[in-house]
């Protein structure tokens, strides 16, 4: 594990309402990578699947432009290289392009992460001006009728022109589709309108059950069978499109016998700032009501990384129980996704159900029991609970 050297180190001055930075830990944990800049939960989509919560924070407004300025400023001072604007939808602040800029100037590359409603060429070369280094947008399925039911909005024309615009004006362009029961099969689909678009790079996410997937995961699960065959697709396309299109394959944890990393460990590479401020190892850490989230506006984004309880409550491996804290992969998988532990078991320091030698297994299977799978994967789309906007 490496120790990460600090910019600046003590020579901060705490701002009059922002407590004290106090006493550096003697062991440093490693430079994080990148950081999620949440800047609204409000979005014009209402996508089943979201990981947005369910129950959005009431805990004050989203974050003025100073505040996220000064948060990317010290993003930079903290080691940080990447910034991905997200949400919700980022396009909703209009402070967006001073945002990139704050961050470039900060010394991060940008990333966009969009449904990419209300990218006019206007706003898009105002963000590129800015400093803005790529766009990722999310589309719903490759045919206009199915996505727009998805995303219960008109948005997939829309979405198509946005991703010509941004290819038009030089930007590297992802392509992100979330993969699900009601839009699998539509995979070889999916990875031509990638290949048409001239995106550089192509996500084929199967949904992770995190806030509205979770509420609607018995829905959204795929078969087995739709699953094999989509990673029969999926790395077929990475062999055929190498040196062209990388197209990178999530697969889905219910389907796992052994977990995947939580975020790479958690709090060892990334972090989040939701849109009122909270601080978090990821973008689902809320789910995780055992803990608290300190805030930007009372401590540093220094001090949360390397001091805070909720950063350092699961990271390393000494917190962990059997099986894991006697497993030779615990260095590996650290004992696999804490939110998904939390949703699933009702406690975040339980070994991941995702691994087959978790002894509360059983609480993922049962879910894959009552899915819809002995349907073949159809989904009648009126039974989701669609995502809704925070109260205004």
């Amino acid at each position: 594990m490496s120790v990460m050297t600090i910019a600046g180190q003590g020579s901060e001055q705490a701002e009059p309402q922002r407590a004290p930075i106090g006493q550096l830990s003697a062991v440093l944990p490693p430079r994080p990578f990148g950081l999620l800049a949440e800047l609204t939960y409000r979005c014009p989509l209402h996508c089943p699947y979201c990981s947005n919560p369910t129950d959005y924070p009431s805990t004050g407004d989203e974050l003025t432009t100073e505040e996220w300025k000064r948060v990317l400023g010290e993003a930079g001072q903290l080691g940080v290289l990447h910034a991905l604007f997200s949400g919700g939808e980022p396009l909703v602040r209009t402070d967006l392009p001073d945002l990139v800029a704050a961050a470039s100037a900060a010394g991060l590359y940008t990333n966009l992460i969009t449904s990419a409603l209300g990218l006019t060429r206007a706003r898009a070369e105002r963000l590129k001006d800015a400093g803005l280094d790529s766009v990722q947008i999310s589309f719903q399925a490759d045919e206009a009728a199915l996505a727009d039911e998805i995303a219960r909005t008109a948005a997939h024309a829309k979405k198509r022109a946005a991703a010509c615009m941004v290819r038009e004006l030089g930007l590297p362009l992802t392509v992100n589709v979330v993969l699900h029961a009601s839009n699998i099969e539509r995979i070889a689909a999916i990875i031509r309108m990638a290949e048409e678009l001239g995106a550089h790079r192509l996500e084929l996410a199967n949904t992770q059950f995190y806030g509205w997937a979770f509420k609607n995961k018995e829905c959204l699960l795929p078969t087995r069978l739709q699953l094999e065959e989509a990673n029969r697709q999926a790395t077929a396309a990475q062999v055929r499109l190498r040196g062209r299109m990388e197209v990178l394959w999530v697969l889905p944890d219910y389907f796992s016998d052994r977990p995947k990393p939580c975020m790479n460990g958690w709090g060892r590479r990334y972090l989040t700032v939701n849109p009122v401020g909270d601080v978090l190892p990821c973008p689902t850490a809320g789910a995780i009501r055992s803990l608290r989230f300190d805030n930007v506006r009372c401590h540093s984004l220094r001090w949360i990384w390397i001091e805070s309880e909720a950063f350092n409550r699961f990271r390393g491996t000494a917190w962990m129980p059997e099986p894991c804290r006697s497993c030779a992969l615990r260095d590996i998988d650290f004992g696999g996704c804490r939110c998904q532990a939390a949703l699933l078991t009702g406690d975040a320091g339980n070994t991941d159900p995702a691994c087959s030698l978790s002894p509360h297994r059983q609480a993922l299977t049962q879910v894959l029991e009552r899915a819809s799978g002995p349907a073949g994967g159809e989904v009648a789309l009126q039974q989701l609970h669609f995502r809704t906007n925070p109260p205004s």
